[in-house]
């Protein structure tokens, strides 16, 4: 889930009026680092494929495009301009730029799987394009992940709208897809600093010994 700026009917209006455009371009701002909700944008327009209002193919097609040109967008930010950015942020919360070295290479480790994933996560959807320009993985590399990303993901949500609209309503989709993504969110968080957190107490532990 995306910070929900926009209201759900604010957004059906917006598809209404603007069709696919309004698709395309709210999944693209989003892959931008931008948080818009392209995820309930994305369902909204499966669920108008499945009312027959919008071709299902199209959806499909101006998703994957959106994810996919917006992701590479964000990559390039994020190469060109996120360092330097994330310094002066770490200087706000006096996170050192040896720390935060520490942190870009062993994102980088992961960043081709956080590109992929990261479309089915709350927050991490928005950041990982900028963030693995910022580590420097080959944009080779980072285009096919990201391509697969968005095809896999963009696939799920608009064949889930545009099959499960005919069942549940489409508020009652929208949340039950945005309390899973917050869900995956948390648990991945928690695979993350749990692991960490152990391990700093182990270290400290040892330095008392």
């Amino acid at each position: 889930m995306s910070l929900e700026l926009i209201s759900l009917e604010n957004i059906q209006e917006f598809a209404h009026q603007y069709g696919y455009w309004a698709i395309f371009l709210g999944i693209l701002l989003e892959s931008l680092g931008i948080p818009l909700p392209g995820e309930t944008v994305t369902l909204v327009g499966g669920f108008l494929a499945g009312s027959n209002e919008l071709s299902y193919w199209l959806v499909l097609g101006v998703a994957v495009a959106g994810a996919v040109i917006g992701g590479t967008c964000g990559y390039w930010i994020g190469r060109f301009g996120g360092w330097n950015f994330l310094l002066q942020v770490g200087k706000l919360f006096r996170v050192s730029e040896v720390r935060l070295l520490s942190i870009k290479e062993q994102f980088s480790q992961n960043a081709a799987k956080a590109v992929f994933f990261g479309r089915f996560f709350a927050l991490l959807r928005i950041f990982a394009a900028p963030l693995a320009g910022i580590a420097e993985i080959p944009f080779g590399k980072f285009f096919l992940y990201n391509l697969a990303g968005a095809s896999v993901w963009a696939s799920v949500m608009v064949t889930l709208a545009f099959f499960a609209g005919t069942i549940v309503s489409l508020e009652q989709l929208v949340s039950w897809v945005s309390q899973f993504a917050i869900a995956a969110l948390l648990i991945l968080v928690a695979l993350i600093v749990v692991p960490l957190w152990w391990e700093s107490r182990q270290v400290k532990r040892a330095a008392g010994d």
